[in-house]
């Protein structure tokens, strides 16, 4: 019998992309409710929201995956909003969820809380190496803090706190809105307007040698699942699928499963971010025996026919 078998458990930002997964993933493992609050009754920003929530729903153990999040002109656009109201949310929601006795709680961080350079693949023991990537810093250091909270109220509460960071995710339902979007959606995005519009080119930001590893939603969400039941440490665990690929390489898989024959023009007036990113995932496999395995052609292949459907 699972650990989380009759409990309640909160999924902030549980009606989101990765949370619908998350969600889906957790009643496999019997709780007697998934509690998803919403932003509309409930600002997590605001501790008197926080501290009512948590008295109606009075939850057992918390999925914290709410967060403010965008990609790196996003990210450029907003540090300050994006450092605040990140680390407002989970400072807020780990105190008053420590002052309630819940018995779990799981902060999901991000990859951008590693060194800008930092050797690849990213080991968990290398997060305190160096500064973040400039553009996402703000961001990043805004979760790493949220870690720093969870392994302090473990130390002198006994709080039963665990962080997962998690590399870029993609699949069907991610966030198209080129304001806003990630990196694979933007350019699945950008080639088929491309290609709708019969274009001859289009043009992608940066040089396209930086490199990204990329987690189907579907295996984050059972990552987090799994950690959620079976994880009980301090330490930091990287959820990833252990593939690196440039963003060139990317553009060009999909242009080719999008069938756009165009022109790449690339803008190396405009930011790559981070070099590298890879993942060490072994610690994620040795504690709670969660290894990916969706083929990174195929989870394209199911997002851009996502995208295909329920573009407007």
């Amino acid at each position: 019998m699972s650990q989380l078998s009759g409990q309640r458990i909160m999924v902030t930002g549980g009606a989101g992309f990765l949370g619908r997964v998350v969600c889906d993933r957790l009643r496999e493992h019997g709780p007697a409710e998934i509690i998803v609050p919403r932003k509309a009754k409930y600002d997590l920003t605001e501790q008197s929201d926080v501290r009512k929530m948590l008295d109606e729903t009075k939850p057992d153990a918390i999925v914290h995956l709410a967060a403010v999040v965008g990609g790196i002109g996003a990210n450029r656009e907003n540090p300050g909003l994006y450092f605040y109201q990140n680390a407002i949310m989970g400072i807020l929601l780990m105190e008053e969820a420590r002052k309630r006795g819940v018995q779990k709680y799981v902060t999901v961080g991000t990859i951008c809380s590693y060194p800008k350079f930092t050797p690849v693949p990213f080991s968990e023991d290398a997060l305190w190496d160096g500064y973040p990537e400039e553009t996402n810093a703000p961001y990043g250091i805004a979760k790493k803090a949220l870690l720093v909270q969870g392994q302090a109220y473990r130390q002198q509460y006994g709080f039963k706190a665990i962080t997962l960071l998690p590399v870029n995710l993609y699949g069907p339902g991610d966030n198209f809105d080129p304001k806003s979007s990630h990196v694979i959606p933007a350019i699945i995005k950008k080639v088929i307007d491309a290609r709708e519009a019969k274009q001859p080119f289009i043009d992608v930001w940066g040089t396209g040698s930086a490199s990204r590893e990329f987690l189907y939603v579907d295996d984050a969400a059972e990552g987090i699942a799994k950690a959620t039941a079976e994880y009980d440490s301090p330490d930091p665990v990287n959820l990833g699928s252990g593939m690196e690929i440039t963003i060139r390489q990317l553009t060009e898989t999909i242009c080719e499963l999008c069938k756009f024959g165009g022109e790449l023009r690339w803008d190396p007036t405009k930011p790559d971010g981070q070099p590298r990113r890879c993942l060490d995932v072994t610690r994620a496999k040795e504690r709670f025996g969660f290894v990916a395995k969706t083929d990174f052609r195929e989870g394209l292949l199911k997002t851009i026919a996502w995208y295909e459907k329920n573009r407007v």
